[in-house]
């Protein structure tokens, strides 16, 4: 016979359910966080070794520095179709198989790496980007599903922060790999972190990553791309990533040819910027989530109304100190747009399809990531640094003008 339950074993699952699954979606946040950094330093490393690998390779800077660029090119190109195939499939699985995709793209760029096949590394790597697109479309839209409403931007912003944990670590870590174990163990490396993530994330995702029910449709598909408020938010995460990587690309030259210092000086001064990303883009949800009552707009408007003004006087300043100052609050707010803009994004579209607008966002996002260092390389060797920075100045007052636009979810 079985055992019926008593009033006080009801009272005590209700009061404790609550708790493991607020538990397990936290280890959910901290799994994808962990899967997502191990990518990001995957995706940067080869640029703290680039000397070895012109070395070995006997290539250019231009083919060397296709080695970190083919993962941005990859993603722009494939992150779309990888929400239409999430919204229709379960995010769960698909993590698990991007991480897969990881080790196999991290062992073949090993191999093609101690072979001397610089072909066959660019194609490692393109692997390597499409697994990196899964991991971040996929992470957000669970992480995005998993945390109600009063906390949902708070979570995705820890998770986007390990972007720039990754880089921090692939910058760091990448030459020391390299001085034990050769340059292209640097391709292996952060497999770990990854498998390390995977092991946290698969039994905190259960129940967290299946479809939503039927497929959405080829008419819900297209309502996201021809959204107003989706390419506005779009627009955003374009200007936004441009200022990102115009700053990541040229700050460290404009400090050693305009104002003299040394490279390493530079490097470590410009290593601020990003750095300060593991702050700015926590903050980014939070603020929204608790000053702003679940308001994105306010956050957005603030990001690129502290950049514009730094960005137009940021060849003014001379003191080192002042420098460092200046661009840990650049950085600061710039980032405050990167991690937001993604849970802004899916909040204006239908549940069923809102992978799809994290995808659209990923993709229109690093096109500005891919965009900026050429375009700001153009003009510096035009026109000198000067210019180059009041036109990274106007794309922050023109982010102010776009942000004044966009509507509040919710409010559309």
């Amino acid at each position: 016979m079985t055992p019926q339950a008593t009033d006080s074993d009801i009272s005590e699952t209700t009061a404790e359910s609550p708790v493991r699954t607020a538990n397990s979606t936290w280890w959910l946040v901290a799994g994808t966080s962990l899967i997502s950094m191990g990518l990001a330093a995957y995706e940067i490393v080869p640029a703290s070794v680039t000397p070895l690998i012109r070395e070995s390779l006997q290539v250019g800077p231009t083919a060397a520095g296709l080695v970190v660029g083919v993962m941005f090119g990859t993603a722009v190109v494939v992150s779309l179709p990888v929400g239409a195939v999430l919204d229709r499939t379960d995010s769960r699985i698909a993590m698990a198989l991007a991480v897969g995709i990881l080790v196999i793209a991290g062992v073949w760029g090993w191999r093609a790496g101690r072979r001397g096949q610089y072909e066959s590394i660019l194609a490692s790597r393109a692997l390597g980007g499409a697994a990196y697109v899964v991991v971040w479309n996929a992470g957000i839209d669970m992480v995005s599903r998993a945390v109600d409403g009063s906390h949902r931007a708070t979570a995705v912003g820890i998770f986007t922060a390990s972007g720039p944990v990754g880089f921090a670590l692939g910058q760091g870590t990448g030459p020391l790999i390299a001085h034990r174990f050769g340059w292209p163990a640097v391709f292996l490396a952060f497999i770990v972190p990854a498998i390390v993530g995977l092991a946290v994330f698969w039994p905190a995702s259960h129940g967290h990553g299946g479809s939503r029910g039927d497929a959405p449709s080829l008419r819900e598909f297209g309502a996201v791309l021809r959204s107003p408020s989706v390419w506005l938010v779009g627009v955003l995460g374009f200007l936004g990533y441009a200022l990102y990587l115009f700053v990541n690309s040229w700050g460290s030259s404009y400090l050693t040819q305009g104002l003299g210092f040394s490279l390493a000086v530079s490097g470590l001064v410009v290593a601020v910027f990003p750095a300060v990303g593991v702050v700015s883009r926590i903050s980014g949800g939070l603020i929204s989530d608790r000053v702003f009552d679940g308001r994105r707009r306010p956050v957005v408007l603030w990001s690129f109304g502290l950049a514009a003004p730094l960005l137009l006087g940021f060849t003014q300043f001379r003191s080192l100190a002042l420098l460092v100052a200046v661009l840990l609050l650049i950085g600061f707010a710039v980032q405050l747009t990167l991690g937001l803009s993604f849970t802004y994004v899916r909040e204006l579209v239908d549940p069923r399809v809102a992978a799809t607008a994290v995808a659209f966002q990923t993709s229109i996002g690093l096109a500005g990531a891919f965009v900026a260092p050429i375009v700001g390389g153009a003009v510096v060797n035009r026109a000198g640094f000067e210019p180059a920075f009041l036109l990274a100045g106007a794309v922050a007052i023109a982010g102010i003008v776009v942000a004044w636009q966009a509507p509040e979810p919710g409010r559309q």
